[in-house]
């Protein structure tokens, strides 16, 4: 029987470890008004560990929607990943506000910071949404001449330590709750090029996703396999892809 842990390379052994799953592409695309359906769909899929970590406390079901009611898409900008369903994986939403009103005035000299909130499916975790994320709300602000860009989380909620911790943000805890922020560096020509090449890119993956799914409705209409209801068909969508 060979040995437990043989698979580890020993000096010699020549045997090298068994290659590590590569991650899925992640496309980060911008959300309108239009995706408010799915951002209520994607929130209230959320279990209250889910939204304490998202939220700071565990919102109700009629809170949630409130709150995906009232954002504000004209001053605010919210990022999504959606799966092959169009179901929303992964949600980013960066809020833009006065730099007197934040918490972290002090930290920057621009009249406006800017705020991430961010929240991934159970069954997305691993991927690297939550760090896509991320990266694309700190080119947004980059661009948009937003050079304080800040986190207010729960110091439990591991994910966006690390997250933050990984792109170099000055982390401030007190009383169990962290404030991080991050320095933005200016914009230039590249940085607004690739910005709108993902956002090319993103669109053209939920284009071809949303035509896969009209094509396979269509498909079930034709067969009559449509009219078949599976179990978790309820009209929203399960918590996870």
């Amino acid at each position: 029987m060979a040995p437990l842990f043989s698979w580890l390379k020993r000096p010699g052994s020549g045997t090298p470890p068994p290659a590590q799953p590569e991650r899925p592409l992640v496309f980060v695309k911008e959300l309108s008004s239009r995706s408010r359906r799915h951002l209520m769909r994607h929130f209230l899929a959320l279990g209250e560990s889910d939204r304490l970590l998202r939220f700071g406390s565990k919102l109700s079901d009629d809170l949630v929607v409130r709150y995906a009611e009232q954002i504000d898409f004209e001053r605010d900008t919210v990022f999504g990943v959606y799966d092959r369903r169009l179901r929303l994986l992964g949600v980013g939403h960066l809020a833009f506000a006065p730099r007197e009103s934040s918490r972290i005035s002090g930290a920057t000299i621009k009249p406006v910071v800017a705020e991430f909130g961010v929240s991934v499916s159970s069954a997305a975790r691993g991927m690297g949404v939550g760090t896509r994320l991320f990266l694309r709300a700190s080119m947004r602000c980059r661009n948009a001449d937003v050079d304080t860009l800040y986190m207010h989380c729960l110091s439990s909620n591991k994910v966006m330590m690390h997250i933050a911790k990984k792109a170099g943000m000055e982390i401030h805890r007190d009383y169990g709750e962290a404030d991080a922020y991050l320095k933005i560096k200016p914009a230039n020509s590249a940085t607004v090029f690739q910005e709108a090449m993902q956002e090319q890119v993103a669109m053209l993956d939920y284009i071809v996703k949303a035509n896969f799914k009209a094509l396979l409705k269509w498909g079930a209409r034709v067969t009559g396999l449509g009219n078949r209801r599976k179990p978790d068909d309820h009209g929203g969508p399960r918590n996870g892809a």
